[in-house]
């Protein structure tokens, strides 16, 4: 019994050692060409930081003269580089989209083409941007649409579903919301959509009605029209048989005694 309870706590135990042990696992030596790095070890516990620099006409491969790289589960926060003065970075530019090097460098002379994201276009139809010299020239602007519409307006008693919250919807977008409980809409419609830079209304959210059933009224009301029903037919009843009665005795002949017929 002791042995099979402990066979258990070693099953529960052991993955989250392995867990721990996976987390806090080393990095190599980064081989950086065209620079150096500080501290100079062979292996770096995890959470290590370490910093490079790059020789005369080259630089590192994100934003500064120097750089730091950090050791993270087994592999650094971002690879230690030394590319091209030349070459370009990644060019920052707000609500659009390019296809990415995944050496996450540029050389000189290359052209990007972006996209921009729905609900905005680009400013003069202006969509590449070229790499020169280490710097990005004619670099595309994307602005907002005059067709699209900012946040949907806020609906009482209703929340948008089936959509994340976000600041601009293209032209023709639709959002769906949902009455909370209690509440409803006439119709089955429950949308609104995105029309040349406004959203159109939808139908409001209104508390349901509420009936109030009195189920001894309604069963004592009908009981007495259905006495009264039958109150009357009976009495029609009697009547009809009493007046067949009577007529019944007038149409019978009349016996006369043999004292009266002499």
């Amino acid at each position: 019994m002791n042995m099979r309870y402990l066979g258990l706590v070693l099953l529960i135990w052991f993955p989250g050692v392995l867990h721990a042990q996976s987390a806090a696992q080393p990095c190599s030596a980064p081989k950086l060409d065209g620079g150096f790095f500080a501290p100079k070890q062979e292996t770096y516990s995890h959470g290590t930081e370490l910093s490079y620099t790059c020789d005369t006409g080259r630089k590192p491969v994100v934003k500064g003269w120097w750089a730091t790289s950090t050791c993270q589960t087994g592999k650094w926060s971002h690879t230690p580089q030394c590319i091209d003065e030349a070459a370009c970075l990644p060019p920052e530019m707000p609500n659009a989209k390019y296809t990415e090097n995944q050496n996450g460098w540029y050389e000189d002379g290359h052209i990007i083409r972006i996209t921009c994201d729905k609900g905005y276009e680009p400013k003069g139809q202006d969509v590449t941007a070229i790499c020169i010299n280490g710097t990005w020239f004619s670099v595309p602007v994307c602005e907002k649409s005059i067709l699209a519409c900012g946040e949907p307006p806020k609906i009482p008693h209703a929340v948008i579903i089936h959509q994340r919250y976000q600041e601009m919807f293209a032209v023709d977008s639709e959002v769906q919301y949902e009455c909370e409980d209690g509440y409803t809409v006439e119709g089955a419609e429950k949308s609104i959509f995105c029309i040349a830079g406004t959203w159109t209304k939808g139908p409001p959210c209104r508390a349901r009605p509420t009936i109030e059933h009195s189920g001894s009224t309604v069963g004592r009301t009908g009981w007495e029209d259905t006495e009264q029903g039958r109150g009357t037919e009976t009495g029609a009843v009697g009547g009809s048989s009493a007046t067949s009665g009577s007529n019944d005795r007038d149409s019978q002949p009349a016996f006369m005694s043999t004292d009266q017929l002499l």
